[in-house]
């Protein structure tokens, strides 16, 4: 490889995790995993349960701090940077577990988010009055996100499905480069899962998306590239067709009672 192809491919590499290690203990829950997030990738990391994909994550967004190895966002070095700060570079993450302020609305929970990230305090009802760009930004986000019809509603009384848009849409509100989508479709019901998947294929091309998910129908029809985790270790990477017909992920995923491919 020259120099230039070198030079090249960090150029177009947004997020790298090279080497990491993760000990807890005597337990090495993440084993030398090498990573590298392209810009505009829509990137999945799979693997089944156990394998580390959690711990990856945590790593990636400052939650754990590495035994070893070294992180960078666009080139900078961010391994001992606090979560928040991470955010603040344009990683951001959405959480599986529902972390919501209940008792506001989408509307109102946007527009704290949004004048959060643009540095205007957390009077959001100020800035809704106020300030037209994020009144105009939290229309955009309602409206991208099917929200439009729920805003006014306490988050509380929410689809379970529309939960998991307000997550994302709180994520995009944030502006990121990378984001980080774990498990966006976990426990959704069936009915709604579609409005979710369409959403999701239809993020902004700019965003670099790292997608954690177990539904293999949504990680083939989403990812252009994807990594497979074993118990900590990089089993293997490539395009979906390719791990589709890897010998050694059909023989984890069957040994784990799970499919590997689409379909």
């Amino acid at each position: 490889m020259s120099t230039d192809q070198i030079h090249r491919n960090d150029a177009d590499t947004v997020l790298s995790a090279q080497g990491l290690v993760m000990r807890f203990g005597g337990i090495t829950a993440t084993n030398n995993v090498t990573l590298n997030l392209k810009k505009g990738a829509r990137h999945a990391l799979i693997g089944p349960n156990g394998a580390g994909k959690t711990t990856l994550i945590n790593l990636l967004t400052g939650v754990l701090q590495p035994t070893e190895g070294r992180i960078t966002l666009e080139g900078q070095d961010i391994t001992g940077l606090a979560p928040y700060l991470r955010v603040q570079r344009g990683m951001v993450r959405t959480f599986q577990i529902n972390q919501l302020f209940d008792s506001l609305t989408p509307l109102q929970t946007l527009a704290l988010t949004v004048s959060q990230h643009r540095g205007l305090g957390t009077k959001w009802w100020q800035a809704l009055g106020r300030n037209r760009q994020v009144a105009e930004r939290c229309d955009q986000l309602l409206a991208q996100f099917h929200l439009t019809e729920v805003m006014n509603q306490p988050t509380r009384v929410l689809a379970y499905g529309k939960r998991r848009l307000l997550e994302i849409a709180i994520a995009l509100a944030c502006e990121p480069r990378v984001l980080l989508l774990d498990e966006p479709v976990a426990g959704v019901p069936a009915g709604e899962r579609e409005e979710l998947l369409q959403t999701v294929a239809a993020l902004p091309a700019e965003v670099s998306v790292l997608l954690i998910e177990h539904d293999m129908d949504l990680v083939f029809s989403f990812a252009n590239f994807m990594t497979v985790l074993v118990n900590g270790t990089l089993l293997t990477e490539g395009t979906p067709e390719e791990i589709a017909n890897d010998p050694r992920v059909k023989a984890v995923y069957l040994g784990h009672g799970e499919e590997a491919h689409h379909g």
